[in-house]
């Protein structure tokens, strides 16, 4: 019976590090996990091989069941669903897509304390789409009925209780396509204000000029939450969660933590480095993200809102061991703490 609290760093199992932190990874069924995460004899013949095109370099991956999905939640607490970032759940016919029937899969193995949080379709929340070797302006950007009628109505019927939020990523924009700041928080207030209120919204804003305090009163007004994104062109996490103000805006009390490639490197030379994703790549682990992490952990635990920390294998190599070192850390720094006292003091 899985023990919804367990704490065993040798063992790669995070859920029981404190209630309001979630440790998870961004997507899963890694077969470079096996032995850490999964274990490797009830896999036996049982992986796949795919072919991904990065950089207009090749790489191999080999991949897991579905079910492995189940295993996988025996040591962390929530998973970002990275895929639907492709393409939306139902097509403009209202029909069932691929996506649609893997995360269907997936429902399956879950239990109810299991935690998805899902990418947004690039088909809403990016300015531009690569089409025909080209980045063409997004004409459907910001679009509130495909949201809603695509991709919101069918994720929250289909995974209930496990669906803890959705997040936005938009694209980079560089200086000389950058919409003013305020046509980008006009346009952000207006699509939160078209689609359904939910306390499990967040966006990832990968242009810094947009941190602003323009945009961040639009995340205030609609309860949407600022993700903390550790990526190639953002400044360090401290910088900014320091620009809102050490804010949190979700209305849910929950943040969002992505710690997605290392500062100043690109995704394809990380995805390069990082492959096969079943060890620590030597001088890529950015020390800073992980002190940084832990400390955004302790801030949330005495804010009470719920830090989701979502690492990417490309933030140093593999996931597993990355999460490891930035608990380590925190226990290190902070301690574990298990409760609250009436007068609001933790103890240790």
């Amino acid at each position: 019976m899985r023990n919804n609290y367990t704490l065993d760093l040798d063992r790669f199992q995070f859920r029981g590090i404190h209630p309001k932190i979630s440790i998870g990874t961004a997507s899963d069924r890694y077969a470079g996990w096996l032995g850490q995460i999964y274990t490797k004899e009830r896999y036996r013949d049982r992986t796949s091989h795919r072919r991904n095109t990065v950089g207009g370099k090749s790489f191999l991956e080999e991949v897991l069941a579905v079910d492995s999905v189940e295993e996988y939640f025996e040591h962390f607490r929530v998973l970002e669903i990275d895929y639907t970032f492709y393409s939306p759940l139902l097509d403009k016919n209202r029909k069932p897509t691929q996506n649609y029937h893997v995360l269907r899969r997936y429902r399956r193995y879950l239990k109810d304390r299991d935690h998805l949080m899902l990418k947004i379709p690039q088909l809403i929340s990016a300015h531009k789409l690569r089409r025909g070797g080209k980045y063409l302006e997004n004409e459907d950007y910001l679009n509130p009925e495909i949201f809603i009628n695509q991709f919101y109505e069918p994720a929250v019927k289909l995974l209930g209780p496990t669906l803890s939020g959705f997040i936005f990523e938009q694209d980079y924009q560089r200086r000389q396509d950058r919409a003013p700041v305020t046509q980008m928080a006009e346009a952000l207030d207006a699509f939160f204000e078209s689609i359904p209120k939910d306390n499990r919204y967040h966006i990832e804003l990968r242009t810094e000029s947009y941190l602003s305090n323009q945009v961040f009163h639009v995340l205030e007004k609609h309860g949407v939450g600022q993700v903390l994104s550790h990526w190639t062109w953002l400044p360090p996490l401290r910088k900014q969660f320091a620009k809102t103000g050490s804010r949190f805006f979700n209305s849910g009390r929950q943040c969002v933590v992505r710690l997605m490639t290392p500062i100043g490197m690109r995704y394809e030379a990380a995805y390069a480095k990082a492959h096969p994703f079943d060890k620590l790549v030597e001088g890529m682990l950015q020390p800073e993200m992980v002190e940084q992490t832990a400390a955004l952990m302790w801030t949330g635990i005495k804010e009470n809102v719920q830090m989701n920390v979502m690492i990417n294998n490309r933030a140093g190599g593999n996931a597993p061991i990355i999460a490891r070192r930035i608990t380590e850390r925190y226990i290190e720094t902070y301690g574990i703490v298990r409760e609250t006292t009436r007068s609001g003091r933790y103890h240790r």
